[in-house]
């Protein structure tokens, strides 16, 4: 068997690798796991669970006991390693069938996989762990492929399945996860002795073999039979979700309106707390949500559980033309409101007419996915990954829709069993476990000049603290790398980046576009991009003195006045902070276009809170001085004159920095963003205008 033996998945197996692993069986099935997780037509980004059964000696007695290592709670299998493994005594998880109580009592059962851990120090077994433990493979892959849902979720899934495979793969009717659904597994196996798989209603699909390689190759096979066989059946019916019935806009055209849009829905859906946005228009989606069908199909709600844990029970279909203007707030607004009035009103609907006495309470009514026909799809999450990947999981759910359709008629769960699942209290106590969110979590800050320096410096502390941050730069060499660094820091979700030139209105626009495209908006915007020339009055040329006015204060302005757009769109509030200068109160020698550039931000810093406040939008500032480490700063001649200004050589400027202030401090890129957070991190929420000195203690620069 070989790659070009599929077309609908990807054959990743390699020979050679896994030759190296030969002879350990949890090593193969970290391998195994990592191929399937890479083939997203196969599983989904933290959905599906793998396991293996290997003989492993009792630490106690030292007698070999089978031991089963499965994929932990909360884990993925495209980056899953040993220590996200669960592994535990075979027998133990068996003989729980013995206390079991029934189908009322199932989820007391998941505390009772403690009692069977095998390596204490591994993984929170899942939920789905008595699924693998009550067959007796040793390998086994639980998948959720696009092309197996489809057959799942279709009206005629059952009979499909039995003539598709000719009785080979059997079925097991919809029933949420847990200790009976893997009693009903292998009651299935019983009744259908030799079948190398299980169908599960709705939900996925089970393969196994007793290798690594025949239970990959097994899972492989059926997935892309699935797949072909929808194929197929494609157009016999009909056009795709009944053909087109709103045109796309090109591409330009599509995601002009979507960063247009982005803030405005960003704001709505951060009613309860600030979400964090993802936009895709990819073909899939855009067949979807243009179709004559989307109306009928997207109210009915996603099949398989993991689809609709993270897209809620269905997504919002925006009342807007392709083409509407999106530049009129007023407008616009008036038509969003009642759409996410009544999203959220059906929402809690659907919450009371299901809810049970020991539910935990409704959560956040506001959608996750909303579609705007003709432009695409838009989700809001916590987090930009989680954002992200609500957005993949959606349109796997499309993909579930147009192949359930192609054969058969799609189906959902029904309400009473989606509720189960999202409201189980099994998800409540993963919720409750989840780490406490860092201060910036759901904040996106755009610092200027952060390719380097400060700026650089500010966008890290930042992004520690939680925020997502557009990167920019005039210098593109930088800029790239730089983002570089912080996705191998921080991974890809967190972090984006745009050339900008703080002078260009256009430039500055299109960053702030590119952030709405990113993230959904902006919630920081820190004015730090700078230049500075130390001359005397007589020596100091016009065409210099415009470039510091150019790039200080201009600049500020340009990059502010685009952030209030923004900020209002949300109607969420919002941070600027201007990096200023301890320059704007000092008055020093050889510093009167730097000095007096610095004096106008300040002022307009002040200006711009006394405006300001009524929305909610603070504006603050710091003045720093002599932060010489990894400053664009000290270029073009600035570190030559200040030396010569105080009369000592530029490798003495350090030091005489230090010893002039009160602390005998050298102040850091680091002390700046640290400043910075303090600002925006939500202890200074009621201020505004304020000015906090990062300089060591320079007593001439006090504000009085």
């Amino acid at each position: 068997m070989n790659s070009t033996s599929f077309i609908h998945v990807s054959y990743l197996w390699d020979e050679q690798k896994a030759a190296t692993l030969a002879g350990d069986e949890v090593a193969l099935l970290v391998y195994r796991s990592n191929l399937l997780g890479a083939d997203l037509r196969l599983t989904n980004y933290g959905g599906g669970n793998t396991s293996c059964k290997a003989m492993a000696a009792d630490p106690l007695t030292g007698e070999q006991q089978e031991i089963m290592w499965v994929k932990g709670s909360g884990g993925d299998i495209g980056t899953l390693t040993k220590s996200g493994l669960a592994a535990l005594y075979v027998n133990r998880l068996r003989a729980l069938r013995s206390v079991y109580q029934g189908i009322q009592q199932e989820d007391e059962m998941v505390d009772l996989f403690n009692h069977c851990m095998y390596d204490l120090a591994s993984k929170a077994p899942s939920i789905d762990t008595p699924l693998h433990a009550m067959l007796p493979f040793k390998h086994i892959d639980h998948l959720h492929p696009d092309a197996a849902i489809a057959i799942a979720a279709a009206k005629d899934g059952k009979k499909i399945t039995a003539e598709l495979f000719n009785g080979s793969i059997g079925w097991v009717d919809w029933q949420r996860p847990g200790f009976d659904l893997g009693l009903q597994l292998k009651a299935c196996l019983d009744a259908n002795p030799g079948i190398k798989g299980i169908m599960l209603g709705s939900h996925g699909l089970f393969t196994w073999a007793d290798t690594a390689y025949a239970c990959y190759l097994n899972t492989l096979e059926v997935v892309e039979k699935c797949a072909a066989y929808i194929e197929s059946q494609q157009g016999k019916k009909g056009p795709v979700f009944g053909g087109e019935k709103v045109p796309a806009l090109t591409a330009e055209g599509r995601r002009k309106q979507a960063s247009l849009l982005a803030p405005v829905l960003r704001g709505f859906c951060s009613s309860q707390q600030h979400m964090i946005g993802h936009f895709t228009d990819n073909a899939n989606v855009m067949q979807f949500i243009n179709s004559v069908d989307l109306d009928r199909l997207a109210p009915m709600g996603t099949s398989c559980p993991d689809h609709f844990l993270r897209t809620k029970i269905a997504p919002l279909i925006l009342p807007l033309s392709p083409t509407a203007d999106l530049n009129n707030l007023v407008e616009l607004r008036a038509a969003l409101e009642p759409a996410f009035a009544s999203y959220r009103q059906s929402y809690a609907a659907y919450y009371e007419s299901c809810k049970r006495p020991e539910s935990p309470p409704m959560r956040d009514p506001n959608p996750v996915i909303l579609l705007y026909p003709g432009v695409g799809l838009f989700s809001f999450a916590k987090d930009k990954q989680t954002a992200r990947v609500a957005a993949e999981f959606y349109t796997n759910a499309i993909n579930v829709m147009r192949g359930a359709e192609a054969i058969s008629e799609y189906q959902s769960l029904p309400r009473q069993e989606a509720f189960n699942i999202e409201y189980w209290l099994l998800e409540e106590a993963k919720l409750q476990r989840m780490p406490k969110p860092k201060p910036l979590s759901g904040r996106i800050a755009l610092i200027t000049g952060s390719a380097g320096g400060i700026g650089k410096a500010i966008a890290k502390k930042l992004v520690e603290e939680g925020a997502c941050v557009l990167l920019n730069d005039v210098n593109e060499e930088r800029l790239k790398a730089a983002l570089a660094e912080f996705q191998q820091r921080s991974g890809k979700d967190v972090s984006a980046a745009v050339q900008m030139n703080v002078t260009d209105e256009s430039s500055v626009q299109a960053a702030f576009a590119a952030a709405a495209l990113a993230f959904g908006g902006i919630d920081i915007v820190v004015n730090n991009a700078g230049i500075s020339i130390s001359k005397s009055i007589a020596d100091h040329s016009l065409e210099e003195w415009d470039r510091l006015y150019d790039i200080l204060v201009k600049g500020q302005f340009i990059v502010s006045k685009e952030a209030v757009l923004q900020f209002r769109k949300q109607s969420m509030g919002g941070d600027i902070v201007n990096i200023v200068s301890k320059n704007a109160v000092v008055a020093g020698p050889n510093n009167p276009g730097y000095g007096s550039a610095k004096a106008a931000q300040a002022h307009l810093t002040r200006l711009m809170a006394a405006e300001l406040g009524a929305d909610k939008i603070r504006v603050n500032a710091i003045n720093p001085d002599a932060v010489i480490a990894d400053s664009n700063i000290w270029a073009g001649g600035w570190a030559e004159g200040r030396a010569k200004a105080y009369g000592v050589t530029v490798e003495e400027l350090p030091a005489y920095y230090a010893k002039r202030t009160l602390l005998n401090e050298i102040i850091l890129p680091e002390d700046i963003a640290n400043a910075c957070f303090a600002l925006v991190g939500g202890l200074l929420n009621k201020s505004t205008g304020n000015f906090i000195n990062v300089d060591g203690g320079v007593a001439m620069g006090f504000y009085r």
